[in-house]
């Protein structure tokens, strides 16, 4: 359920990569409280279980806020809401910079959390209003990259900062860069009906949305969207995806030192290698299924086949982890090659959720999908915290039996979507069944 592009290509990939630079900020944000861990543990007299308490309070609004801001992104412009974000997340970094208690600090990581949580599907949402549905895949995946931008600038700049001014700096030093990616946004940012020198094409494009205007305001009851088969089998796929990245993310460094054996210096040269052949496999495939589309390949296909395929073989790929006798850096490598194939999740399955949903209510069902996957990034790392304490020594093998779990879960999400996973069939069906709404 689509409508025509409503940006000129340039625009759209300046706004795209304007994006990228957003999710950028939100992970920064996100992954800056572990970096100076140390230093704030020792000043504000925090133990590790009070620590793990203020760093966890971060997710405790977060998918409640994604699923609200969701739904107001079908009635709000997606520009005003990404500018409020980029603001608020840049102003609550001074009291977190200030804070003198851990329980001042809680807070802050609360409002931050629900502050950044709709970030992505939000994100996803206006991409959708700038780009085609066959051409969605590769700027979904470009925005996404952000997440992994941010984290090696987060290893190479946040310990420096703190060397050199300490460990609030950085938060200050959030605060600015948030408030230069706000000022920019609300420069560049554009809407779908817009003034000013491109207003004549802006008229054009507008007079085709018109004909589409049955389309655009067509809604669905969302219990009949949220049971269709399809969107059933993306979300499995999403919380799949999700569980990957959580559990690897959180447990990567643990399984390289006293799994592997790596010193500290050499994981985190080797987490840097895993970061960083993520982004390549994550927009090679992206690229390469707008290129099956272009070329006449259907969305099942060249969508929910190839994200399918992948999730099988990163589950494949993980469970020779487990099983093959490799030495250390051939662990190593295969395990990047297998987390980095499901993240493909990431730009595919907004894409093929933008494909099957009215518009008019695209925002919120991508804000749901969101908040459902994500907790799989939840669960994940306290079911392999199990895992490892159950073991009683954290050898290799404990780590390997979490990532078996993983893989299975990537197996039954991939023959889920294998035989239920429709998205041209879906699109039908719930276009039937569509209720136009008057302007």
């Amino acid at each position: 359920m689509n409508h025509p592009t409503a940006l000129p290509p340039r625009a759209a990939w300046t706004l795209t990569l304007m994006l990228t630079g957003l999710y950028t900020v939100n992970f920064l944000d996100k992954v800056v409280l572990g970096m100076v861990a140390v230093p704030l543990m020792a000043e504000l007299h925090l133990s590790p279980a009070q620590f793990g308490l203020v760093a966890g309070s971060f997710f405790w609004l977060f998918s409640v806020s994604t699923i609200v801001v969701g739904f107001a992104s079908n009635r709000v412009p997606a520009r005003w809401l990404l500018l409020a974000m980029g603001v608020s997340w840049a102003v609550i970094q001074v009291p977190q910079a200030l804070a003198g208690s851990a329980v001042a600090i809680l807070v802050c990581r609360v409002i931050l959390g629900a502050a950044e949580g709709p970030a992505f599907s939000t994100s996803v949402h206006a991409i959708c209003t700038w780009f085609p549905d066959h051409k969605r895949s590769l700027p979904i995946a470009i925005v996404s990259q952000g997440a992994a931008l941010g984290l090696l600038l987060a290893g190479l700049l946040i310990p420096l900062v703190t060397r050199t001014w300490g460990w609030r700096m950085n938060f200050f030093a959030l605060c600015a860069i948030g408030l230069l990616w706000s000022v920019a946004w609300l420069a560049m940012s554009r809407e779908r009906r817009e003034r000013g020198p491109n207003a004549a094409a802006a008229a054009t494009r507008a007079a085709r949305e018109d004909a589409h205007a049955t389309t655009a305001t067509a809604r669905l009851p969302y219990r009949t969207i949220l049971t269709d088969p399809s969107i059933l089998s993306i979300f499995l796929l999403g919380f799949s995806a999700y569980w990957m990245l959580g559990q690897n993310l959180t447990w990567l460094p643990s399984y390289l030192e006293k799994g592997l054996g790596f010193d500290g210096i050499d994981a985190g040269r080797w987490i840097a290698v895993v970061i960083g052949v993520a982004s390549p496999v994550n927009i090679g495939l992206s690229w390469l299924s707008e290129r099956m589309l272009a070329r006449g390949a259907t969305t099942r296909f060249a969508r929910a086949q190839l994200l399918s395929v992948m999730a099988m073989a990163a589950g494949a790929l993980f469970i020779a982890v487990a099983v093959l006798d490799l030495p250390p850096v051939g662990k190593t490598l295969l395990f990047a090659l297998a987390g980095a194939l499901p993240t493909l999740c990431f730009p595919l399955a907004p894409a093929l959720l933008a494909e099957v949903v009215p518009e008019s209510q695209r925002g919120a069902i991508v804000a749901i999908y969101t908040a459902i996957a994500s907790l799989g990034a939840a669960v994940a790392p306290a079911v392999m915290g199990r895992i490892v304490q159950n073991a009683g020594h954290p050898a290799s093998h404990a780590y390997e039996s979490g990532f078996v779990i993983g893989a299975a879960l990537l197996f039954v999400a991939a023959l889920a979507a294998l035989r239920w996973l429709h998205p041209e069939r879906s699109n039908r069906v719930l276009s039937a069944r569509i209720v136009p709404v008057s302007a």
